[in-house]
């Protein structure tokens, strides 16, 4: 037998799937015992929060204004002084919703606002609290209605993710719409209704993964490795979050908001806001994680395809070759998105003129800081992982298989 023939010699593709299925079997059913679990019963749990029987109309601007209004201590000076007189912006709008359409009604708009941001035509959203026994109905200006531009970058996006990807971007578009009515309608109510954090996390994501992955790239065992290199890394991030938490002492209430929501939910003792930054850390890092794993699965598929006489541990060292410039770039990625969305606390921190040994270590930036080494080390190691998967399944496969996946199921980011 000539050594051309040897690579299309089938060398246990039908064990290799076996092994596969036996390793992603349990997870699915984890899955879905987990989904079945910890689904949230509907029931909305106490949290104090009064309701108001109030309406949230759509409005244009008629007219807008300057004026001069009193002072308040939301007013306060660097200098801690109160002024007496600030600006305010007078709004006369036309009421668009409701009974109440074609009325006009004035307001007072938002104190970040200019009569330049509100320019006549202007839309805008009003909160409407309508008349009680002991209350009469009163207006108030709720936000500027950005509804309109945000749909049309967002459809400007998907137009340009189908034009530039194909069938295969649409295909990532309706994953990408069921990833986020999984995390509306399992994780967020569950979450709010006490479920263990990280189970939930844990199980969402891997739902998630189970959907967003097979749907844009394929059924296959390429896409099945990578699955499998993705629950890798999530399993590592989220052993180190549990290890960094409880090491830091991070109680997951470090912000106003995060405050707030722990006295609205009766989680003052940490227990549920630490498990929700665990949460987090496992649902932070589905999309660089998926990234990566279809990268390298696909980089080994390749270059087995291009060398048929490739063993495992040439096809491993040539795809990390790939992947030490995918760490490179990723950990940049992860580490710079977190900067940025906390830019203006950054220039707070700035102002405030603290030590940077001591601002590290503050509760906030801790929680920022741990949330994101731990997701670039579960990231790290989920490259390898995948790596090392990938090139034991491909060697294993007969090569007219490994090229038919390849021009079939090419990755996209």
């Amino acid at each position: 037998m000539s050594s051309s023939s040897t690579p299309d010699r089938p060398r246990g593709p039908r064990r290799t799937a076996v092994v596969m299925a036996a390793l992603l079997v349990p997870a699915a059913l984890a899955t879905v015992a987990g989904l079945v679990l910890l689904w949230p019963s509907g029931d909305r749990p106490s949290t104090g929060v009064v309701a108001v029987d109030a309406e949230y109309p759509r409005a244009d601007v008629v007219q807008a204004r300057e004026e001069s209004c009193g002072g308040t201590s939301e007013d306060r000076l660097p200098d801690g002084t109160v002024p007496e007189q600030v600006r305010c912006v007078s709004v006369v709008v036309e009421v668009l919703d409701g009974d109440a359409a074609g009325e006009e009604v004035q307001v007072w708009a938002l104190p970040t606002l200019t009569v330049a941001d509100l320019p006549v035509g202007t839309r805008v959203v009003l909160e409407r609290y309508l008349a009680t026994d002991t209350e009469e109905e009163a207006w108030a200006f709720h936000d500027v209605a950005r509804t309109a531009p945000l749909g049309v970058l967002a459809a400007a996006f998907a137009v340009v993710v189908v034009a530039v990807a194909g069938l295969r971007g649409l295909r990532a578009i309706v994953g990408l719409a069921i990833a986020f009515s999984v995390v509306a309608v399992f994780m967020l109510p569950a979450l709010l209704e006490g479920r263990d954090p990280l189970a939930v996390g844990l199980a969402g994501s891997a739902a998630i993964m189970f959907v967003v992955l097979y749907l844009a790239h394929g059924f296959s065992l390429r896409t099945t490795t990578a699955l499998l290199g993705t629950f890798a890394g999530l399993g590592v991030t989220a052993a180190l979050g549990v290890l960094a938490a409880n090491a830091a002492r991070l109680s997951g209430v470090t912000t106003e908001d995060e405050y707030r929501l722990a006295q609205l939910t009766g989680q003052l003792d940490g227990s549920q806001l630490r498990g929700l930054f665990l949460c987090g850390v496992v649902l932070a890092g589905l999309g660089v994680l998926n990234d990566v794993t279809i990268t390298q699965a696909s980089a080994v598929w390749e270059l087995r395809a291009a060398d048929a006489d490739a063993t495992p541990a040439s096809l491993f060292r040539g795809g990390m070759r790939i992947g030490r410039d995918h760490i490179a770039s990723t950990v940049y990625t992860i580490a710079f998105a977190y900067a940025g969305a906390a830019l203006p606390v950054l220039l707070l921190l700035e102002v405030y003129q603290l030590p940077w040994a001591l601002t590290i270590g503050s509760g906030e930036f801790a929680q920022e800081i741990a949330r994101t080494l731990v997701g670039s080390i579960g990231l790290v190691l989920a490259i390898p992982l995948t790596t090392a998967i990938a090139a034991a399944v491909v060697t294993r496969l007969p090569l007219r298989q490994v090229r038919r996946e390849g021009s079939t199921h090419a990755h996209a980011h």
